[in-house]
């Protein structure tokens, strides 16, 4: 058996796919870590962000006004791979969704036929064993950078593409928001503690088309004890069913927004408005869009073969929102709490079918909201 050739270092400089010369970083070199890059140039420009391997953990934005408790805890893991045999989406390298911009915007509706809508079926069902995998390692002291790793393996898994990787050049593999970020939260070094909510948001690509669905998820007892964690939490999964519930042939895509603030008020919860559902199929995110509050201006009407998700935000205090500056991460303007639930739906002739519904198996579940009470003028909890 002959040799094997001698593989080649490749640079790590910021999107660099050069081949290493002998030039390494100083620091890595004196504690022994093989980092090399194919220039000084190179090493130059690459040095705002490779100098945060040097750091330890750090928040990046130590100027920004944060609304709540929550930071980023940087550096964010290297680029997980995927292998070249997996079909991947026309935005997997470069990071711009072609096929969404050539579609028409937001106006143009597909309609699947029964092949496609089969298609829809299988990816839905693989991202709901994705996610159900990644919920199940929720629990403190584990790292929203270790439920990224969970996810995009299980995708690997299953011949899938993690949508959200590099789609408009997002970083990881998974959305992960904890506590006050309503949604697009930035897998990282954060540990989950007990008392916080998770929401966990996957996609994955599979045989040409995307699965959408997100929960969210108590972390430890002290969340599934506390009044106002289990309120939003409990009214944002309710006002998703509420929604569903309306769906059908002929159903304005208004009117989920309607019944979905109806109930958040209800429950002393406001609705994110920022963000809505969206048809999702071979592309993304593509029409229709569902807003989730009401006196929307959404057009349009539900037909058989449609794919859309319906996703509310529901936040305990103001609807308003405030994006970190990672351009991603979009966090409550107060600082409180905000939960978040989402399915892919698929109109049949007389109703509707939840193609990523939740199996007998499926982690987390509904619980009662507890009471509080006042024993001797102080205020308990049952």
């Amino acid at each position: 058996m002959g040799a094997e050739p001698v593989q080649k270092r490749k640079c790590i400089g910021v999107e660099c796919a050069e081949d290493a010369s002998n030039l390494q970083c100083p620091k890595c070199r004196d504690v022994r870590k093989d980092n090399f890059f194919c220039s000084q140039d190179c090493f130059k420009r690459s040095w705002i962000e490779h100098k945060v391997i040097h750091a330890g953990k750090l928040n990046p934005f130590p100027k920004f006004p944060f609304t709540g408790s929550l930071r980023p805890v940087y550096p964010l893991s290297p680029t997980r791979e995927v292998p070249d045999s997996i079909s991947k989406p026309d935005y997997a390298a470069d990071g711009y969704p072609k096929s969404e911009r050539a579609f028409g915007g937001r106006s143009k509706i597909t309609i699947l036929d029964a092949k496609q809508q089969e298609a829809m079926r299988k990816v839905c069902r693989l991202a709901r064993e994705v996610l159900d995998i990644a919920a199940a390692e929720v629990r403190p002291g584990v790292t929203t950078d270790h439920i990224d790793e969970i996810v995009h393996k299980a995708c690997l898994e299953r011949d899938s593409y993690p949508s959200p990787l590099n789609y408009n050049n997002f970083p990881k593999s998974v959305c992960t928001s904890l506590n006050e970020v309503i949604c697009h939260g930035i897998p990282d070094q954060t540990e989950l503690k007990d008392g916080d909510i998770l929401n966990i948001d996957v996609t994955l690509y599979h045989g040409g088309f995307h699965g959408d669905l997100n929960e969210t998820y108590y972390v430890g007892e002290r969340a599934r004890s506390d009044p106002d964690t289990v309120r939003v939490t409990e009214t944002a999964r309710e006002c998703l069913d509420k929604a569903i519930a309306l769906v059908k042939p002929g159903m304005p895509f208004q009117h989920p927004g309607r019944v979905i603030e109806a109930h958040a008020k209800s429950r002393n919860c406001s609705v994110v408005t920022t963000y809505c559902g969206h048809g999702v199929n071979q592309l993304f995110h593509c029409a229709p869009n569902i807003p989730h509050y009401a006196k929307n201006k959404a057009t349009g009407t539900a037909k058989p073969g449609i794919c859309f998700t319906i996703e509310p935000m529901i936040n305990l205090g103001v609807h308003k929102d405030k994006t970190w500056p990672d351009n991603w991460t979009s966090v409550t303007k107060d600082g409180q709490k905000s939960a978040q639930f989402e399915h892919t739906l698929l109109v049949t002739e007389d109703g509707v079918e939840v193609l990523t519904a939740r199996t007998k198996n499926s982690p987390g579940g509904p619980l009662p909201i507890p009471v509080k009470t006042e024993v001797n003028g102080d205020t308990h909890d049952s």
